[in-house]
């Protein structure tokens, strides 16, 4: 290499990375990632978004990308739909090709699928969203006419598969989901510093808001939000009524119902919110949010010495080391 290309790579590392698109989202096809931890409430969460949406008159694809498979188990009352994974190995030892009837399913104009995962002990959970995105892509992904196209992912970790919409600009924005505890609110918080690693790598992708889940109202979570400089898209309270409708599979975003108003609202949110570039905390900003009593916060950290980990006394040893004396 010469130096006049060794300078050319140099100038070009220099260079700072788009800015984060903040206007409106104008692709004909918004798809929106939303990641949030095992447990949140992400899948109940997008589960009734998606069918608000659609009752709204949307086009609306649900991919669920955790390999919990629940997103489409709520959207279809309980009932599990057979996994791209899944079905891809299967068609795959009989010499057939999948063809999207085998994985895509409809209820009230939603159309969701499952990528699935390995089973326990065999395989990568984050190769496996690979392997299932390739396969989306083969059964024509970029060609099919949604407005909007939702992408349930866990968001524990940021890395390979699952953070494959962030890394590859796949999605235009992303959505966190979290509650008023500490660690949801890290796992947001994580997303929002893959978020801004990507960036800084060249991408494009975005924070749009956060989702508040089992509001109890003790305000850390929209605290996180401003503190990180994202908008809370809607705050789902912790009712007992949502609880149990939500373990029974039952879908409360409907119009006219008790919850319409609150998923309605969310809707439209969704759809308006532009990707921001969020500024994502460090460990004591994150605790800074609770009281030390909550978290332990008051701790101090108190170095060990040689004598600690010995349970007694520790005397130096001279050094081996040959010092020649100076000529």
């Amino acid at each position: 290499m010469t130096m006049l290309d060794t300078q050319a790579l140099r100038d070009e590392a220099a260079q700072e990375p788009d800015p984060v698109h903040s206007g409106e989202v104008t692709s004909e096809t918004q798809v929106i990632a939303i990641y949030g931890k095992g447990g949140s409430g992400k899948s109940f969460a997008l589960s009734n978004l998606s069918y608000m949406m659609a009752q709204q008159g949307k086009r609306v694809l649900l991919i669920g990308c955790d390999p919990k498979s629940d997103t489409t188990s709520l959207l279809f009352g309980g009932k599990s739909c057979p996994t791209i994974i899944e079905t891809s190995s299967k068609k795959k030892l009989a010499g057939e090709e999948v063809t999207i009837e085998d994985v895509c399913f409809q209820r009230d104009g939603v159309f969701a699928m499952e990528l699935g995962g390995p089973e326990v002990g065999r395989g990568c959970g984050g190769r496996g969203i690979i392997h299932g995105f390739e396969l989306l892509e083969k059964l024509g992904f970029h060609e099919w006419g949604f407005d909007y196209v939702l992408l349930d992912f866990l968001g524990d970790v940021v890395c390979g598969g699952f953070g494959l919409p962030i890394a590859r600009d796949m999605c235009q924005k992303v959505i966190v989901v979290g509650s008023n505890d500490l660690q949801s609110l890290y796992v947001a918080n994580n997303v929002c510093h893959a978020v801004e690693y990507f960036r800084k790598m060249g991408g494009n992708v975005g924070v749009a808001g956060m989702i508040v889940n089992k509001d109890d109202g003790t305000g850390e979570a929209a605290a996180f939000a401003k503190a990180v400089d994202i908008p809370v898209l809607c705050a789902i309270p912790a009712d007992e009524d949502i609880r149990r409708k939500s373990a029974n599979y039952q879908i409360i975003g409907k119009p006219g119902g008790e919850w319409s108003g609150l998923f309605e609202q969310l809707a439209t949110n969704v759809a308006k919110a532009p990707p921001r570039q969020p500024a994502p905390l460090d460990q004591d900003g994150l605790l800074g949010l609770f009281s030390p009593e909550d978290t332990g916060g008051d701790i101090e950290l108190v170095p060990a010495t040689q004598a600690d980990m010995r349970g007694g006394t520790y005397e130096p040893k001279p050094s081996l080391e040959v010092i020649y004396d100076e000529v």
